[in-house]
C-alpha cells in the first residue's frame, strides 16, 4: 500500500501564534482517513496545507507525491474537495452542473454514473437550486468525484443533516473507499468516524495527541469499560465480591439511572465473578449492561485535557 499523503514536523505560524506546531501524518492509499478536532485546534489549517490553499511555515508536505505548496494543473485534477459550505449554480440542472464540470478535467467520470454514485440520479433534471439540503451536499460531492480525483478531501460532510440523510451519505463515503479512492475526512461526529474511518488523527492545540484505529484508540489505555446494572433491593454494594464492591466504590457506584457502575480493565473476569456471585444468592441483576468505550470517550477525554 503506498502513501497518498506524508507530512513531517508541519508547522504553521500567525505571527506570535503557532497554530500548527510539529504535526506528523500518514495517510495510506485507498483509506478513509479521519481527521479529528475541536474548534482552534490547528485542523483547518492543516488541511488548507494539504490542499494547497495556505502556505506552511516549515516542514515537509507531500500529497500524491507532490508538493502541494508548488502544485501544478495536472496534480490539481488528481484531487477532489468538498468544503464545508459550496456554491452551486442554482439554475442549472444536476446534469449540467456536472456536465460543465466535466469540461474542466481532462479524463473525467461518465456523468451518469457519478450521478448515480452520489444518489441523485432520479435529480437529474432538477435545478440544483430545487435540491433539498442533503441533496445539494451530495452534489457537492458529485463534483468532487467528476474529474475521477484518486484523492477527496470531505469538510464535514454531513453537518445539519438529520439522522436518515446522514446515513445516506456514510454509504456514499464508504463506496468511495470501494472504489479505491482516498478519502480525508474532517468531522465533528464521533460516530461518523468511528463508522467510516480505516484510521483517525486526533488534533489539539496545533499538536496530535492520538492517532491510529478507531477500535484501537477506544479499547486502549486511556479509557475503560463500564459495567452497570441494578442491585436487589435490599442488597448493599458491600455484599458484592470484594474487587467488584471496591471498584464501584472507587469510581463512584451509581449512574443517572440508578445503577451500580463498575470501572473494569478486566471486564470478562469481572462480568463473569460478577454473574456467578448472582447465580449463587438466585438473584437477578436488572440492566447489566457492558459499555465499551467508545471514540467520544477517548476524543472527549484528550481534547478537554489543559492545554500543554
Amino acid at each position: 500500500m503506498g502513501t497518498a499523503i506524508a507530512v513531517r514536523d508541519l508547522r504553521k505560524s500567525y505571527g506570535h501564534l503557532e497554530a500548527v506546531r510539529g504535526v506528523d501524518l500518514e495517510v495510506h492509499e485507498g483509506e478513509i482517513f479521519a481527521f479529528l478536532g475541536p474548534n482552534g485546534a490547528g485542523k483547518t489549517t492543516t488541511v488548507e496545507i494539504l490542499e494547497g490553499y495556505r502556505q506552511r511555515t516549515s516542514g515537509q508536505v507531500e500529497v500524491l507525491g507532490a508538493d502541494p505548496s508548488k502544485s501544478t494543473p495536472a496534480w490539481r485534477s488528481r484531487i477532489g474537495v468538498v468544503l464545508q459550505t459550496c456554491q452551486v449554480w442554482s439554475l442549472l440542472t444536476v446534469r449540467e452542473s456536472l456536465e460543465l464540470h466535466a469540461g474542466y478535467y481532462p479524463l473525467p467520470r461518465d456523468v451518469d454514473q457519478t450521478m448515480a454514485l452520489a444518489g441523485l440520479s432520479d435529480q437529474a433534471d432538477q435545478r440544483a437550486g430545487k435540491l433539498s439540503g442533503g441533496q445539494q451536499r451530495r452534489l457537492d460531492v458529485a463534483l468532487a468525484l467528476i474529474g475521477d480525483p484518486e484523492l477527496l478531501f470531505l469538510d464535514e460532510p454531513t453537518t445539519g443533516f438529520d439522522p436518515a440523510a446522514r446515513r445516506s451519505a456514510w454509504d456514499v463515503v464508504a463506496s468511495l473507499g470501494e472504489l479505491g479512492k482516498t478519502v480525508f475526512l474532517t468531522t465533528h461526529y464521533m460516530d461518523e468516524a468511528q463508522h467510516l474511518a480505516d484510521r483517525v488523527a486526533i488534533i489539539k492545540d496545533g499538536r496530535i495527541v492520538a492517532q491510529g484505529k478507531p477500535a484501537e484508540l477506544a479499547g486502549g489505555d486511556r479509557v475503560t469499560t463500564t459495567i452497570a446494572f441494578r442491585l436487589p433491593g435490599g442488597v448493599g454494594v458491600g455484599e458484592l465480591p470484594v474487587e467488584i464492591a471496591g471498584l464501584a466504590v472507587e469510581h463512584g457506584a451509581m449512574d443517572q439511572a440508578g445503577r451500580i457502575q463498575v470501572a473494569s480493565r478486566q471486564p470478562v473476569r469481572h462480568l463473569a465473578e460478577l454473574c456467578r456471585w448472582a447465580l449463587e444468592r438466585g438473584v437477578e441483576l436488572e440492566g447489566l449492561e457492558a459499555l465499551r468505550p467508545t471514540l467520544e470517550d477517548v476524543y472527549l477525554g484528550l481534547t478537554t485535557e489543559p492545554r500543554t
